[in-house]
């Protein structure tokens, strides 16, 4: 797949470069922060070629992509004068109307996203080394252990300067700050002076204030707050440093203030809570230990559609920091994440269509290892049965692993792969448990998911081919006119895979003669880029055309190109678009050749070529039935 060109179609469909005010992904897709959602163009994007589903919930704007979304984000960032997050603080000052749930969602999500890769990696290292241990491959005393240890727990133990540098990027303030902030609770001398205070009952500290006894290694609630409460001190610090001096004043005062008042008041708040939310998990574990990860199992789905999902990892993380082992979150997104793979699987195996078949075999492989994106929108939403099925095996095996009291030690993408994480304590006892409420978990989704599933042509009632036959002849063909005059020539000769391959739908090409595109239909434009190189059309009838003038011409970022028309435009066939320069843009070295793509073309049983050789604007060019 041409990453690039997918790209390319994202950013047209969101509204444009100009329409982005933050950019990340995750592990399966991108996260955007839009001025206006009402620009992005939804329904069309959810039907690109790579693009798996779209949500916009808590702030965000989501384009999940699958396991290659970093291959698209990266072109992406390319394409923007920004990359991850807006980093000037020009958006700072903004209003934000959402509600104070969707605020949070976004805000935990925008912390802990960039921040999975490091906890991944601890944690399948920690994984392993459980794995080999129980096996009597490494002894504990060995120099092999403690050198595998103290590398995953590098992860664990730097937490907060891992935290730091993402909650200053999502709160707009220096990040390098931010980390030396972190580094103060994680200084040796701190952590000895503690020590110390602890054993001599002599209390820390400064200019006669009392810093409380606290250890701050893994933690996650103090470093947030802290930096929350610097993204406040640094532009006071800005206005009040005077300009000669500003460069050495601004990050004097700025982590002076922030670092006194975090090791006085912050960060033993902080502390305090997460406290209190350890013992509410031993309550909950005392008194209804099955509740939270039944639920987990059977509703994160849902949550993952939302993006929501991330507001729980941090819950999760701080119950193995604060109590060595997570008993709520991670047991439950294991039952959860290996149903969907159960489900996707059942599919795979009753499915008559070798497209579904494909799809669902590889798409629940990627489940049960941990990545549930592409299951979840290439199938169990699809289909909707295998999500029902889903949910249900989730939240069974989800109950049986609170019911077990199964405790996860280390974390990672829950799944089969990451088993080994619940490798600890005294006993083998949680990793025996937590195999057999994945191995229900899958069980149940699966069975479940092949009694109820069926092919879409069954599903979706579709006519007979006696009745197919018998209403042919009311069946209503569609004409799409040339948008430009040229030769008319097959897709298969575009030198671009994307289009080529029909990638991004069906339709023709043509080598324009003229540069000038017309409207091809009678219709609205719904979108045209700022740049004049592509433009989506929808007509009446709900065909939905996509005209891309040359290849690669996105790089000469609107040069050459003279825009008549904007988005939302309602156009006639013939109305003048766009004008452009052949020559020109020839003389840069492009090739001019210009795809037509019907991008809804599921919804037509056929898209012909209506012309061969030299065509005129206004004249047919596609036939679509």
């Amino acid at each position: 797949m041409d990453y690039k060109k997918l790209a390319e179609e994202i950013l047209i469909k969101i509204g444009g470069e100009e329409n982005i005010s933050g950019l990340t992904h995750c592990a399966t897709r991108l996260r955007f922060n839009l001025k206006d959602e009402g620009k992005a163009q939804t329904e069309a994007l959810k039907k690109v070629n790579g693009v798996m589903g779209v949500i916009s919930k808590g702030g965000q704007y989501q384009v999940v992509i699958g396991s290659d979304v970093a291959s698209v984000y990266k072109p992406l960032t390319e394409m923007c004068e920004h990359t991850a997050e807006d980093e000037s603080g020009s958006g700072k000052d903004k209003k934000d109307d959402r509600k104070i749930v969707a605020r949070m969602v976004d805000t935990l999500s925008g912390i802990f996203t960039p921040i999975l890769p490091a906890i991944t990696a601890a944690g399948m290292i920690k994984a392993i080394l459980a794995l080999l241990t129980a096996f009597s491959l490494v002894d504990k005393t060995g120099t092999t252990y403690q050198t595998l240890n103290f590398m995953a727990d590098a992860a664990f133990y730097f937490l907060p300067i891992l935290l730091a540098n993402s909650a200053a990027k999502k709160f707009k303030c220096n990040p390098y700050l931010a980390m030396m902030l972190g580094g103060m609770l994680l200084h040796p001398d701190f952590i000895n002076m503690v020590a110390a205070s602890k054993e001599s009952g002599e209390a820390i500290r400064i200019f006669l204030l009392p810093i409380t006894n606290a250890g701050y290694s893994s933690s996650v609630l103090p470093i947030i707050l802290i930096v929350w409460f610097m993204s406040y001190v640094e532009p006071i610090a800005d206005r009040i440093s005077p300009k000669p001096v500003k460069f050495f004043t601004k990050p004097l005062i700025t982590a002076i203030v922030t670092g006194i008042v975090g090791l006085v008041v912050i960060g033993p708040i902080g502390t305090i809570i997460s406290n209190l939310i350890a013992s509410g998990v031993h309550s909950l574990n005392n008194y209804c230990s099955w509740l939270v990860p039944a639920l987990v199992g059977a509703f994160t789905p849902l949550l993952v559609m939302t993006g929501t999902h991330y507001g729980l990892i941090p819950i999760g993380i701080n119950n193995r920091m604060t109590m060595g082992y997570d008993t709520l979150i991670y047991p439950g997104m294991l039952g959860s994440n290996v149903a969907q793979g159960g489900a996707a699987l059942a599919v795979a195996f009753k499915s008559k269509k070798s497209e579904i078949k494909q799809l669902a075999s590889s798409a629940g492989i990627t489940a049960v290892c941990g990545i549930t994106e592409p299951a979840l929108y290439g199938i169990n939403i699809r289909f909707k049965t295998p999500l029902y099925a889903s949910m249900i095996g989730g939240g069974v095996g989800g109950f049986l692993m609170g019911i077990l009291n199964v405790k996860n030690y280390s974390g990672g993408s829950p799944g089969f792969l990451t088993l080994p994480s619940y490798l600890g304590g005294d006993t083998l006892t949680s990793f025996y448990f937590a195999c057999a409420g994945a191995a229900v978990s899958v069980v149940i989704a699966f069975i479940i998911s092949y009694v109820l599933y069926k092919d879409p042509q069954d599903e979706d009632g579709k006519m007979s081919a006696k009745d197919q036959l018998k209403d042919s002849s009311n069946t209503k063909t569609v004409f799409v006119a040339a948008p430009l005059t040229g030769e008319a020539v097959s897709l298969e000769t575009v030198n671009d895979p994307t289009f080529a391959e029909g990638i991004l739908g069906k339709g023709i090409a043509i080598q324009p003669s003229e540069g000038r595109v017309v409207s091809p239909v009678n219709g609205t434009i719904a979108t045209i880029f700022e740049t004049g190189h592509a433009m989506g059309l929808v007509s009446e009838d709900g065909a939905e055309i996509l005209i891309h003038v040359g290849l690669d011409t996105v790089n000469l970022k609107g040069k050459h190109f003279h825009v008549k028309m904007k988005s939302g435009d309602t156009v006639k066939v013939g109305d003048c678009i766009l004008e452009f320069d052949l020559e020109a843009i020839k003389a840069e070295g492009y090739d001019v050749i210009t795809p037509v793509i019907i991008s809804n073309h599921f919804n037509y049983s056929s898209v012909d070529a209506a012309a061969e050789g030299h065509v005129k604007t206004g004249e047919p060019l596609l036939r679509l039935h």
